[in-house]
């Protein structure tokens, strides 16, 4: 079945009654003066395929910082043109009004004054100062770092850290990924994707890439694999999702029975002897270990526990195990449910059993330019040498990746503990909206002593805070994403500022740097030599900043700042917040030599990475950075005998424990399970704070099968009460024929906006930080229990 095209270019318009009064831009004074408005080349920011974009802007004085028209970028070496219909709208993020256009310091009646930006950083840097001389700095967290597509800015904020003596950080990555990270990290220590343009077989599990994308152009991509009668696409999902609608197997399961499902796939590739020994031997470590376990499943047993015929389930089996190829997407439809950890593991084993690693068409493991992953199974060194695990300090949960679970922070602040975290630090991120239980999020945060947002908008943690400090938008500032996991060339995309930024707004790198400052760690003093440096060229800059970091360490430890405030001011076209892209791009050559040689950079010593920042600095579409072979995959793993580790007992012992769970769970107060944040064509998380980007599904319907709609006396475009054990929330009603019964479902993305503007539901007013995943402590937002009833009108 054939999905709808998108068209690839649409006109916008302002979204947002509040206009800039910014001076305006170079190319909206050449269009007054009659000459043609420019199209600028930039990415989307929704997801994390950051795709490449061309903007045109309007061609009037007055309009000189609208969207005008935008379209794919067909010099960008990734996408090639591609987008999909949300970056087409890109306007309403840009001019959709209600920014922040002055640092803002909470009254002590909650109201919010405008004060200077001297006065903010002064009085931020001494709140922080405060809290750690009486607490320590371990006492003071930090949320966020960047969202889908403004990485460059978070990445300075490592240094304010340090600087504050900070050692505690969480993110969206560690609501979502990390129980993947640690199962790479246990298997492989190695980043893992899949190549699905060349796969034979593609399997998405709790993925539906035609709305959440996760590779470059991937619906061009879906469809022709859906119209190749050689290869095919294999959906496990309770939703039938577009990606369903294209697929040869659709594995329409229970919510919340992912496990059994993924186990039973496994376990007939052992039993039915379709494992690829040969490969298995050569290439695995532990398949004598694991086999008992899969040979002891009962697949009729486990086939009825996820409600998918046991045949399906076999025929998909020998389908996968038959392929030349076969490439696995996992995702949030796992990563936020039951077994979470087990289920990232569950489905590794299946490509991994069936030899599907290091060729194409399969898995790799990709290079990085600026790496966000720590794959270490969450291990850390003592003063031994010794691997230890690295425990949050109130919860003692797991800090995978360097990250706390989200699901605890409300918990480390809730408390009488003595290591309980008193102040925090939030940059581009929404923690009293995104994670789970924002009632009791919301109370942690106005329990600290010190609360500093740095945003674009007024945000729902934003109000809480004590000060807030308004960063210029993703289109007003030079910014990167540190998405870069294509194969075999890699890209990396430096975006160059394509309107002004609004006055009184601040670039990320900026803002750290003055923090820093005004905290005394860092002082003309120390930048005038290297500044000097700068000046005589890259080569002595070079020699002066490593000997200057090897005398005083403390240089080092703010290497980013350092950076900025020296090399930056030198870089052409103000693009001093890529500063922090020279030393990156050092890393990359070393240790990446051959993949950065093939990408076209070559020379001698530093001149490879030089190369490589020039390229940089210098393509406006993006750059590949890294040609790599299928072997350097194998290269790239970090297990000690180079083999992946198919062993990782506590989550073989939970299998086992998936045997004895077979019964059919009892029916409780709260019967339908509620998928809470479903992606769709017009939903981005919160970064949309204006709600009339959306073309349609403008309230955020609750999604409902027929015969729950029956069974409840529910009518479509009705209202219906949704309650759990946190909340109770009334939603518009869509009876959909993609929900199987007992599935509900509301999208993400809704219920921002002002007191008295707020359009849709906030999905974690239902949600509940105990609900997470034992080894992760990830949240089950898509396995929600709930109460289903009918609102009269």
């Amino acid at each position: 079945m054939t999905a709808p095209t998108t068209e690839n270019t649409i006109p916008t318009t302002a979204a947002g009654s509040e206009k800039s009064a910014a001076e305006p831009s170079a190319d909206a004074a050449s269009a007054a003066s009659g000459g043609p408005a420019e199209w600028k080349q930039t990415a989307c920011i929704l997801c994390e395929s950051n795709c490449g974009i061309e903007v045109r802007l309007g061609d009037k004085i007055g309009s000189s910082r609208t969207f005008e028209r935008i379209r794919g970028d067909k010099a960008h070496p990734g996408s090639k043109g591609y987008t999909c219909e949300k970056a087409l709208r890109l306007d309403h993020y840009q001019n959709g009004g209600r920014r922040l256009t002055s640092p803002l310091r909470r009254r002590a009646d909650g109201t919010f004054e405008e004060i200077d930006w001297d006065t903010a950083i002064r009085e931020v840097a001494a709140g922080f100062q405060k809290v750690a001389a009486a607490h320590g700095g371990e006492s003071i967290f930090y949320y966020g770092g960047g969202g889908q597509g403004n990485h460059l800015g978070g990445a300075y904020s490592g240094a304010t850290l340090r600087a504050l003596g900070a050692k505690y950080r969480a993110s969206a990555l560690s609501q979502e990924k990390t129980g993947e990270f640690w199962v790479n990290g246990k298997m492989m220590g190695a980043a893992v994707r899949a190549d699905f343009e060349n796969c034979e077989v593609a399997l998405f599990v709790g993925k539906n890439p035609y709305q959440s994308h996760g590779f470059p152009h991937a619906r061009t991509t879906l469809k022709e694999i859906a119209n190749d009668p050689n290869r095919a696409i294999i959906v496990i999902d309770p939703r039938k999702s577009e990606t369903a609608d294209l697929a040869d197997f659709h594995l329409q399961i229970k919510p919340g029975t992912d496990a059994w499902c993924l186990a039973a796939l496994g376990a007939i590739v052992v039993q039915e002897n379709l494992v690829a020994h040969t490969w298995v031997t050569e290439h695995t470590a532990g398949y004598g270990e694991l086999a008992p376990t899969l040979l002891a499943i009962d697949v009729p047993a486990f086939a009825k526990r996820c409600d998918v015929p046991e045949e399906l389930l076999r025929t998909v089996a020998r389908r996968i195990a038959k392929a030349a190829s076969v490439a696995v997407f996992e995702d949030l439809g796992i990563q936020m449910a039951p077994h979470s950890t087990l289920n990232s593991y569950l489905e590794k084993l299946i490509w991994v059993l069936t030899g599907n690693f290091g060729k194409p068409g399969a898995g790799y493991s990709p290079s990085s330019l600026v790496s966000i992953v720590r794959n270490d199974g969450g291990a850390g060194r003592s003063s031994d040498g010794s691997k230890r695990e690295k425990v949050s300090p109130v919860v003692g949960a797991r800090i995978i990746s360097g990250l706390i679970p989200c699901n605890v922070i409300a918990e480390e602040i809730l408390t009488d503990h003595p290591a309980r975290y008193r102040a925090m630090l939030v940059e581009s991120g929404n923690p009293a909206h995104s994670l789970a239980d924002s009632q009791k999020m919301r109370e942690a945060l106005s329990s600290l002593e010190h609360l500093v947002v740095i945003d674009v908008a007024m945000t729902e943690t934003a109000r809480l805070a004590n000060y807030v400090l308004p960063a210029s938008s993703q289109y007003e500032k030079w910014e990167a994403t540190f998405f870069n996991f294509e194969f075999p060339k890699n890209v990396f995309h430096l975006r160059a500022p394509i309107v002004d930024p609004l006055p009184n707004t601040l670039p990320e790198p900026e803002i750290h740097a003055r923090i820093v400052e005004a905290l005394g760690v860092l002082t003309d003093e120390h930048y005038a030599p290297l500044r000097a440096a700068a000046l005589e060229g890259r080569a002595a800059f070079a020699a002066a900043f490593f000997a200057a970091s090897a005398e005083n360490p403390m240089l080092g430890a703010m290497g980013p700042i350092v950076l900025y405030r020296t090399l930056g001011p030198t870089l052409p076209n103000g693009a001093a917040s890529a500063a922090i892209l020279w030393g990156a791009s050092h890393r990359a050559a070393l240790n990446y030599p051959e993949s950065v040689r093939r990408a076209g950079f070559t020379g001698e010593g530093l001149e490879v990475g030089e190369k490589l920042f020039d390229a940089i600095l210098s393509s406006r579409s993006g750059v590949v950075f890294s040609v790599d072979e299928y072997e350097d995959s194998w290269r790239r793993i970090k297990t000690e005998d180079g083999r992946i580790n198919l062993v990782i007992p506590e989550l073989i012992a939970m299998i086992s424990e998936l045997t004895a769970d077979v019964g059919e769970p009892s029916t409780t107060e709260f019967p339908y399970v509620l998928s809470a944040g479903e992606r769709r064509s017009f939903t981005a998380n919160t970064i949309f704070r204006d709600n009339s980007w959306r073309k349609k599904d403008s309230d955020g319907a609750l999604r409902v099968s027929e015969h729950d709609a029956a069974a409840v006396g529910l009518v479509n475009g009705g209202q219906a009460r949704v309650t759990t054990s946190r909340g109770s929330v009334i939603a518009t009603v869509e009876i959909s024929e993609r929900m199987r019964a007992g599935h509900i479902s509301l999208p993400n993305g809704f219920g921002v906006g002002t007191s008295d503007d707020v359009t849709g539901v906030a999905p974690n007013e239902l949600t509940d930080t105990q609900h997470r995943d034992p080894i992760a402590g990830t949240p089950f937002h898509k396995h929600v229990s709930a109460r289903l009833e009918p609102v009269s009108a």
